[in-house]
C-alpha cells in the first residue's frame, strides 16, 4: 500500500487510524494535508488536529480519553498520553422509547442441521461426557481417548466425543447465593444442542454437587450416570470398561440422527471478540454484527456478552432494549459487575491487554464502542445472567465476564450452535462442542495465519470490500459451517480449549 491512509471513523473524530500495514514513517504526508510528527504503527491513532490538554479525544464521535499532555497535529496518540474518562452514570441513562418499526424479515435461507427433540437444532452431532467434580476430569480425559480410538470409528454419524471437563464440584459453599452461577452453566451446557440430549455424567461419589442434578429428567439407574466410586466397580480397569459400555448406548442414539433442512431461524449464534485491536470496531465487528442483523430477520437468534467490553458503550446499548424491563436488566447487570470488580479492588480498565495496546486499543472505553459493533443494530430483546439459557428469539445480551474461555464457556450453556469470534492480534481459541468461525480484524493477520483464520474482514480497511458485502459474506459462511458443508480452521487442526467456568461464590 503506497498511499498513506488515516481512517476516521465519524466527521466529530479528532484521531485517524493508520491503515497501512507498516505504518506511515515520520514526516509523511497525509491526505488530510498535514506530515506526521513521528513514526505511527498500523492500527494505531494519529490526532488530526491539535489537543490542548484535557481536551477530549474522540473516536465513533464519542469521548476515549482525555489528553494528559498537548498533543500535536500528527502526533501518535496512544496510552501513555491520554486519561481514562469515567464510564456512563447507571442511574442516569434514559430507558428506551417505545419502538413500533417492524424488521423486515428474510425468507428462504437454510442449514443443513440435526433436528433434537426439544425443538433445537444441532450443528454437530456430539457425544459429551461430563464430570460432576474435578476429582474425575481426569478419568474423564481418560475415557474420552479411549471411546474416540476405539469404538468412536464405528459410529459414521457422530462426530466427536468431548469431555466436559471444569474444576467444580467440592471444597466449594454449594449453597452460597453465587454458586448458581456455576452450578446452572454446569447443567445447561449438558443440554446444549450440539448433544442430542445424550449426555453421560462420570462423578466421584461423595462430593458435593450432585450428578443427579445435572441430568434433571434423566434415567439415574446408570443409563447417565456412573460413580468413580461404585463398589461394583473391581479395580481402574473395570471402571473404564464400564463407562464404554454406557457409552456404547449413547452412541447408538446418535449415530441414528440425520442432518435435515432447517430454517436459518433455527440458528443461535454466539458473537465474541479476543485479541482484539483498533481495527475490530471498523472491520471484523461491523460485519459480524451486519450478519447478526441478517439473522434476527431470518428469525434467528445471536447473542452478545463480555460486559466490561460494553460498560462504557451502555448508553448505546440502553435505547436499544425492545421494552423499559429489559433496559432495566441490562443497567443490572452492569451495576452487578462494577460491584463483583470493586470487591476485588479493580475496575473495568483492568480489561485491556497489553496486545490491545500493541493493537492501537488505548482505553478500554475505545475497545467497548468497537466491540458492541458486533451486535448490530436489532432491538435487544433480552437479558441473561451467567449460566442462564437463551429464552426469546433476537438479539439477547448474555451477560459474562470478557475473559475469552469463560465467555464461550457461558454462551455454550446459552445454547449456541454457533461461535463468532472476531480477532486482530490473532489467537488459537477454538471449542469442540460447537464450530467456532474465527474472523481477522486485518489483512495481515488473515494472511499470515491463513490457516488458522476462517474469514478475512481486514479487506473492509483496504476498501476492497464494504461492510455490507463481508456480512452477507459471513452470513453465507454461518449457513455452510453449521450445514457441515465447511469445517473451521481450529476443527481441522484439532484445536480446541478448555472449558472453564465462571465461579463467583467462595471456596470453603
Amino acid at each position: 500500500m503506497s498511499k498513506n491512509i488515516l481512517i476516521k471513523t465519524t466527521p466529530k473524530d479528532n484521531v485517524g487510524i493508520v491503515a497501512n500495514e507498516d505504518g506511515i514513517q515520520k514526516g509523511a504526508l497525509v491526505d488530510d494535508g498535514f506530515s506526521l510528527v513521528e513514526y505511527v504503527p498500523n492500527g494505531h491513532k494519529v490526532a488530526l488536529t491539535d489537543i490542548k490538554k484535557g481536551e477530549p479525544i474522540v473516536r465513533y464521535a464519542e469521548i476515549i480519553g482525555y489528553a494528559d499532555k498537548d498533543l500535536k497535529q500528527g502526533q501518535w496518540v496512544n496510552e501513555t498520553n491520554m486519561m481514562l474518562p469515567q464510564p456512563p452514570e447507571l442511574k442516569y441513562l434514559s430507558m428506551p422509547k417505545p419502538n413500533h418499526d417492524k424488521i423486515e424479515p428474510l425468507e428462504g435461507y437454510t442449514f443443513q442441521g440435526y433436528r433434537n427433540t426439544d425443538g433445537t437444532v444441532a450443528t454437530k452431532n456430539v457425544l459429551a461426557i461430563s464430570n460432576s467434580v474435578q476429582c474425575v476430569a481426569g478419568l474423564t480425559e481418560f475415557v474420552v481417548k479411549k471411546i474416540k480410538s476405539e469404538l468412536l470409528p464405528q459410529y459414521k454419524n457422530v462426530d466427536d466425543v468431548v469431555g466436559l471437563t471444569h474444576s467444580y464440584g467440592c471444597g466449594v459453599a454449594i449453597n452460597a447465593p453465587a454458586a448458581i452461577v456455576p452450578i446452572r452453566t454446569i447443567q445447561n451446557i449438558a443440554i446444549n444442542p450440539n448433544f442430542g440430549g445424550e449426555i453421560m455424567v462420570l462423578g466421584l461419589g461423595c462430593e458435593k454437587l450432585r450428578p443427579e442434578r445435572l441430568v434433571s429428567g434423566k434415567d439415574e439407574s446408570g443409563d447417565s450416570i456412573t460413580y468413580m466410586q461404585d463398589e461394583s466397580f473391581h479395580g481402574f480397569n473395570e471402571m473404564v470398561q464400564g463407562i464404554l459400555e454406557t457409552a456404547k448406548i449413547h452412541l447408538e442414539k446418535l449415530n441414528k440422527r440425520k442432518r435435515e433442512t432447517c430454517p436459518a431461524s433455527d440458528l443461535v449464534v454466539g458473537m465474541q471478540c479476543g485479541g482484539s485491536d483498533a481495527f475490530s470496531g471498523l472491520t471484523a465487528n461491523p460485519a459480524a454484527g451486519f450478519a447478526a442483523d441478517l439473522i434476527v430477520r431470518a428469525g434467528g437468534s445471536v447473542m452478545f456478552s463480555e460486559v466490561t467490553e460494553v460498560r462504557d458503550a451502555i448508553h448505546l446499548l440502553v435505547p436499544r432494549a425492545e421494552t423499559p424491563e429489559v433496559a432495566k436488566a441490562l443497567i443490572e447487570e452492569m451495576a452487578w459487575y462494577d460491584n463483583y470488580l470493586m470487591q476485588g479492588s479493580v475496575d473495568r480498565s483492568e480489561n485491556t491487554s497489553p496486545g490491545n495496546k500493541k493493537g492501537g486499543l488505548s482505553t478500554i472505553v475505545e475497545k467497548s464502542l468497537g466491540s458492541v459493533a458486533k451486535s448490530g443494530t436489532s432491538p435487544i430483546v433480552d437479558v441473561l445472567k451467567p449460566g442462564e439459557r437463551i429464552r426469546k428469539k433476537g438479539l439477547t445480551f448474555a451477560a459474562t465476564p470478557a475473559s475469552d474461555f469463560v465467555c464461550g464457556t457461558l454462551q455454550l450453556a446459552a445454547g449456541m450452535n454457533v461461535h463468532l469470534f472476531m480477532t486482530g492480534r490473532g489467537t488459537p481459541y477454538g471449542l469442540s462442542m460447537v464450530p467456532v468461525i474465527k474472523v481477522g480484524t486485518n489483512s495481515k493477520l488473515s494472511n499470515r495465519w491463513f490457516d488458522i483464520i476462517d474469514f478475512d474482514a481486514g479487506k473492509i480497511a483496504t476498501g476492497q470490500k464494504t461492510i455490507e458485502e463481508m456480512g452477507w459474506e459471513l452470513f453465507h459462511m454461518i449457513l455452510d459451517v453449521a450445514s457441515g458443508k465447511k469445517q473451521v480452521a481450529c476443527d481441522v487442526l484439532g484445536i480446541h480449549n478448555d472449558l472453564v467456568l465462571f465461579n463467583p461464590g467462595p471456596l470453603t
